[in-house]
């Protein structure tokens, strides 16, 4: 009864999202002040049965209703309880369910918090994104309904869950990363909604702004997260392989980043309106690519979900119809748009241009090297491609770091015109102290690599300048502390995105170029010295989890002597599925991680075993971690809490 209440649920919120998308639309055109206000209720009532159809699916996982396929296929009795809650967005149908849930959740959000706009402008917005929900709850339910039961002959018992899915990275990494990826219809639906309304002014860009900001920092923890248990999961040690699945995640925050910086143009200075709009068209527009790859059958990935040429037929005349429409009627209203403020080449809005200019031949480069291996195999029928790292390493990374470059004095930048030149005789000062100390740090701990040097050298460089301008604004005042606090957070926001970027480099160049690893033959009893640091193998033994048995390996890691750390390494078969699965075994820290996998077993006693020593690894997803706090710190500073948009479109003033 609970899932045809889940059902049903989904059906009735199709009705409510087709009546946001109408009603309100219906309102603007012939100027009804009661249709436009039918926005908010209605997105409350579209959220509300979402998420009763979200908890219904996820009462049949917990109840274990095999008769439900989609709880069939990705759940089991011995599945414990907390996977039983990962897998409910397992699988592409509770995934999209998620998606979609996670989208009327924004729009409640927006419908709820945007009452600072004008009422048509409101009305706009949401009737966009109820047209969004509409096709997302449609493509559920005619293509990938969760629901769907095998009556009257079902399963006694269900397949079990994906074993590499069935870890706590997946219980809150889609959730983040979804809230990121649907997080940018709402900058799409202000600027679209504003190419409607024909005023492409700068309050969209105002109210835009915090939106994108939160959006980007659940994007950018999403991608960390998804980072950080590739590394620990899979059993490879690796932290990103240029997946094409890691990549459709990857443009998206690639073309936010340029956004959120674009819009501090367009809402200061009133310049780049019509480039700032179509980024944010852009970006929701690669999300949409993203779940086309990753739902279309396309890919074949350990993050890819569905196999069905129909579905990926159905979100791809979704996509064209979306980036179709909304490029049109960009191409249409944004003609003629200019910005009417002047800027030197110094100045901030200089760097911010170039710095968005960047960032689109990077997402070029990443949607190049993710396409060209599909387009490849279309047209040679069935001929494989592929483009890795070397591609990237190639391509990208010389575009990144010229964006660093610029990176680096822009805190000394200043709107219109920067008189002091950036301060250019310090800056040489500055980049060749950071050149001298990065060489002298890699003589003495490890071995002078150039690459090495010229890229920790231009992060601690933008560090200098993060510090000089920080000090800038603290030298001349008596209370410096209360200086400290009055500084607005916006600009902390700043510096801490930024001093992520600049950990996280570091992170990966000594991941990178100063990592060891070894992948050997070893039975029990045998060491194995790496650097300072010697690994034993003392023995292997049988051990039992809840749905699975693992051999277990024990490694104990010494250094000059002294016991470090013991290993437990695994090699799991998942009972219900079969499965084998690797778990490696780590030593986190600060300057190093210490991981040990088991591989195969070779002969009656010996294992393949793979060993790595790992520098730094850890800074890259604590820089990941800091740039988000960057974006979040920005949404709450109290300057957007205390605007008010007080542009009235087509004559419909805003409520009081």
């Amino acid at each position: 009864m609970i899932v045809e209440l889940g059902h049903f649920s989904l059906i009735l919120a199709l009705g409510l999202a087709t009546s946001l998308t109408l009603l309100p639309a219906w309102g603007v055109q012939t100027r009804n002040l009661t249709l436009m206000n039918t926005g908010n209720s209605i997105a409350a009532g579209l959220f509300v049965f979402l998420l009763v159809s979200f908890i219904s699916l996820g009462y049949a996982f917990s109840t274990d209703d095999f008769s439900v396929n989609y709880v069939a296929r990705n759940s089991n009795t011995a599945l414990p309880d907390h996977y039983k809650l990962s897998a409910v967005w397992g699988a592409h149908e509770g995934s999209f369910l998620l998606w979609t849930l996670v989208l009327t959740t924004w729009t409640f959000a927006v419908a709820m918090f945007s009452q600072q706009l004008t009422v048509d402008m409101r009305a706009r917005v949401l009737s966009i994104l109820g047209g969004l929900a509409t096709g997302f709850i449609l493509f559920l339910l005619l293509t990938s309904n969760p629901f769907e039961r095998s009556l009257p002959v079902y399963p006694a018992e269900g397949a079990d869950l994906n074993p590499v899915l069935q870890d706590f990275g997946l219980i809150v990494h889609p959730p983040l990363l979804y809230s990121g990826y649907v997080g940018f219809a709402v900058p799409f639906a202000f600027a679209v909604a504003t190419l409607w309304s024909g005023r492409l002014d700068t309050a969209w860009a105002r109210w835009s702004r915090p939106w994108t900001n939160i959006a980007w920092a659940f994007l950018t923890v999403g991608i960390t997260l998804g980072s950080w248990w590739a590394y620990y999961e899979l059993g490879w040690g690796g932290w990103w392989f240029w997946d094409a699945v890691e990549n459709a995640s990857f443009m998206p925050w690639l073309v936010g980043t340029a956004l959120i910086h674009s819009l501090a143009s367009t809402e200061k200075r009133g310049v780049f309106r019509s480039w700032t709009v179509l980024l944010a068209i852009s970006a929701f527009s690669l999300s949409l690519l993203g779940g086309f790859l990753v739902r279309s059958g396309v890919l074949t990935s350990v993050h890819a979900f569905a196999q069905d040429p129909e579905r990926g037929m159905y979100i791809l005349v979704f996509l064209v119809i979306v980036i179709g429409s909304s490029l049109t009627l960009y191409a249409i209203r944004a003609q003629g748009i200019r910005g009417g403020a002047g800027f030197t080449w110094t100045s901030r809005e200089a760097l911010l241009l170039v710095n968005n200019l960047l960032l689109v031949v990077a997402t070029g480069t990443v949607l190049l090297g993710t396409l060209y291996p599909l387009a490849y195999e279309a047209f040679t029928g069935g001929d494989k491609l592929s483009v890795g790292p070397p591609y990237f390493a190639a391509v990208f990374v010389p575009v990144v770091m010229v964006l660093f470059i610029m990176m680096a004095p822009s805190p000394h930048s200043r709107w219109k015109n920067t008189a002091e030149g950036f301060k250019l005789r310090r800056q040489a000062v500055y980049l060749l102290s950071s050149m001298v100390f990065v060489s002298i740090l890699s003589l003495v701990f490890a071995e002078f690599i150039p690459v090495v040097v010229l890229i920790t050298g231009i992060a601690f460089w933008i560090a200098l300048n993060l510090a000089d301008d920080l000090w800038g604004k603290l030298k001349y005042k008596r209370k410096k502390i209360q200086a400290l606090v009055r500084q607005p957070l916006a600009y902390y926001g700043m510096c801490l995105g930024h001093t992520g970027i600049v950990v996280s480099i570091i992170g990966v160049c000594c991941t990178v170029y100063f990592s060891t690893e070894n992948d050997v033959r070893m039975e029990p009893g045998e060491k194995l010295t790496m650097g300072e640091y010697e690994f034993s193998f003392q023995n292997m033994k049988k051990v039992t989890g809840p749905n699975y048995m693992a051999d277990q390996g024990e490694f104990l890691v010494t250094a000059g002597g002294r016991p470090v750390i013991t290993l437990y390494p695994e090699k799991r078969v998942y009972s219900a599925s079969g499965s084998v699965m690797t778990e490696a075994d780590m030593d986190p820290g600060i300057f190093r991680d210490l991981y040990v996998a088991l591989g195969e077993p070779i002969g009656e006693q010996a294992w393949a075993v793979r060993i790595h020593v790992k520098p730094f690894v850890r800074w890259i997803w604590f820089g990941g971690l800091l740039i988000a706090m960057g974006g979040i710190l920005a949404v709450v500073d109290k300057r957007y809490r205390s605007r008010r948009l007080r542009e009235v479109t087509e004559g419909v003033p805003s409520e009081p």
